[in-house]
Order: C-alpha cells, then structure tokens, then sequence
C-alpha cells in the first residue's frame, strides 16, 4: 500500500508539473497571437493578457491526452534512472501491478477534468468568444436554443427584433411558427409579426402566412392588426451569421450538454457534433488512462538497456497517432459515418488493448 501511494505520489506531482509547465508555455503563446489577431481593433496589453487567459485552458484541456503520456515518460524514466524500477521488481512487484496506482490516478484526474474542469474551460471559452466576437465585430452571438424553441436577434431600421420560432431547418435560415417582436430604441415593443414560416433571403426574411400587431400609443392592436399573405421584413443577419452563432460543443459544460441536444433537436437542428462531444468527454478517463499505458509500455524498462531515447520517441509516436485517431474518429462521428458511441471510444479501446498487450510481452520476456 505504502508503495502504491508512492507511485501516485511520484505520478501526480509529474503530471501536475507538466501540467503547469504546458499552461504557461501555451498562455504566453496565445497572449501574442491575440495581439496580432486583434491588431486592427487596437486592443492593449491587458486586453491580450485577458483574452489568452482566457482561451488558454480550453487549448491545455484539448492536450490533456498528450499531457498524460508525457507525464507518464517521464515518471518511468526516472524511475529507471533512480533504479528503483529494479528494487520494485526484486521485491516480486509485476509491472501490471505497479501500473494499478498510476492508472487509478489517472482515471481520478480524468474523472475531475470532466466533472470540474469541463464546465470551467466552457465557461472560459464561451466567454472568450463574445469578447473575441465584441472586438472583432462590435457585437455579440445572434442565436440562442433553448427547450422553448430558437431565438434569434437583429438589428434594422427601426431598433432591434427579436425572433423566436418553434423549429427551424438544420443552418436556422427557414422558421416556422415564427414570431418577431420589434423594440424601438429606448422604449418598448412597437411591432409585433406571427408568421407561419419565415425564409432568410439576402437582405430580409420573407414571411409567409403573417398577421401584424402595431403598438401605437392609445390604440387597441388586436383591432386594428392586419393579414398578410406574404411579408419582407429587412434583416441584416445572413447564414453563416446564424451558424457561427451556434459555438462550438466545447463551450457547454457537460452538465448542460443533454438538454442543450434536446433542445437541437426539439429546434429542428441536427445534434450530432455536439453528441459526438458528449460521448468523447466521457470517454476521457479511459483515454488518459490508455496514454499512461502506452508510455509505461516503452519507458518501463532499465536505464542500463540502452536505447532509451529512441524508446521514448517510439511512446511520443504512438500516443500522437492515438490522439490523431481520436480527432479522426471524431470527425467520421460528427459527419455521420459512424455512430456517435463508436467514434467516442473506439480509440481509447483499441489504445488501451494494444499497450496492454505491450506490456504483457514484454513483461513474460
């Protein structure tokens, strides 16, 4: 048990030192790209400073596999170079016993990342998108999907409009059972249309099926509202406006990932990029888990054996090749090739089995 804990300890102190050490590299990196990215809107230093802080743990939180097999290398060397490797197995510790406390770290840590890191770095993220979005356009996302349908926002002529729609088609250009409410600036609503489906066309949507409320001063607006069989009411929004206004799955926390797909699709929107996330956040224990048996799998050895440095190029190899299959399984998954379940943790699977069975040659020689 004693040396059990040991091993954790060694291991969570490495990772937690790689950690750090990526976390700082890649803040410094992105307060610079910040500066040039936004150099027309000419933000200052602090600025920078708070957009790549805030950007900067969503980028270490997608590496977190790569920071894994990495602290795995090194926990192995150096207990290599210490000899302690030799000591733990002449006490008759087989190597897959001695991986049982690193691993069970490693899911721990796996299991906090998505429980508690997830919702920070979303959180983090989606608020580096609107400053990013304020810098760059002046504004802020247009779109929003919730249980009670899509709502959407516009600028024109006479203030701003909100719309809101039962169901929509899968890019948000064609509503239906569309509502739009217009506010003039400084006061309340002045107009109010229900359509019965609404097409983004260049420059308005075009209504079908419409009755129109006025809000004038002392006037009854049910009275005095008016049919339409068609309407063009201008508009400023355009579809690539409303696809970018949807973010990416990174920027909802896991604990409100089910109901925001729910809500995709009660919207008439297709879910699958976010469910494919869903499922890839879960199976991130198990990914870290396998990236620590892969490097165990080529550092585990004496330091006397030689050829160490090529070993430890092999283990960065393999796991680069297992996070590159991860982002193509993902890709395959959120294009609909393969299942959402498969493309999640197929990879993991495969990289725990085969650094398993790694191990277990080396280990019966």
């Amino acid at each position: 048990m004693t040396l059990s804990l040991y091993i954790a300890r060694r291991f969570l102190t490495t990772f937690g030192m790689v950690f750090a050490g990526f976390f700082v590299l890649l803040y410094l990196i992105d307060m610079i790209e910040q500066i040039r990215r936004f150099a027309g809107a000419d933000i200052g230093l602090a600025a920078a400073a708070k957009l790549a802080a805030l950007n900067t743990p969503q980028a270490v939180y997608r590496i977190l596999p790569m920071i894994a097999i990495l602290a795995s290398i090194a926990l192995f060397l150096a207990l290599a170079r210490s000899s302690e490797l030799v000591v733990i197995r002449a006490a008759g510790r087989s190597a897959l016993r001695m991986l049982v406390s690193p691993l069970l770290t490693t899911l721990a840590i796996g299991a906090l990342a998505v429980a508690v890191l997830n919702p920070v770095v979303a959180g983090t993220s989606k608020q580096y998108e609107t400053l990013a979005s304020r810098y760059k356009l002046g504004e802020g996302n247009v779109l929003s999907v919730t249980r009670e349908g899509l709502w959407l926002r516009q600028g024109g002529p006479e203030g701003q409009t909100v719309i809101r729609a039962a169901r929509s088609n899968l890019d948000g250009t064609r509503l239906y059972d569309a509502t739009f409410l217009t506010f003039a600036e400084g006061s309340g609503p002045i107009s109010r249309l229900a359509a019965e489906e609404a097409v983004l066309e260049p420059g308005a949507w075009h209504l079908t099926g419409v009755k129109e409320w006025r809000f004038d001063a002392g006037t009854n607006p049910e009275s005095l509202s008016i049919r339409h069989e068609s309407y063009d009411l201008t508009s400023d929004l355009t579809a690539d406006q409303i696809r970018d206004s949807f973010g990416t799955p990174a920027t909802i926390a896991i604990w409100d990932l089910p109901g925001f797909i729910a809500g995709l699709k009660d919207a008439g929107f297709s879910a699958r990029k976010h469910s494919v996330w869903f499922q890839m956040e879960l199976a991130l224990p198990l990914l870290l888990a396998a990236m620590v048996l892969v490097g165990a799998g080529f550092t585990m050895r004496h330091a006397r054996s030689g050829r160490t440095g090529m070993m430890v190029l092999l283990a960065i190899i393999a796991g680069f090749s297992i996070f590159l299959l991860r982002n193509f399984a993902q890709v395959l998954g959120e294009n609909g090739q393969i299942p959402a379940l498969l493309a999640a943790w197929i990879p993991p699977v495969a990289a725990v089995l085969l650094s398993l069975t790694l191990l277990l040659h080396l280990e019966d020689g």
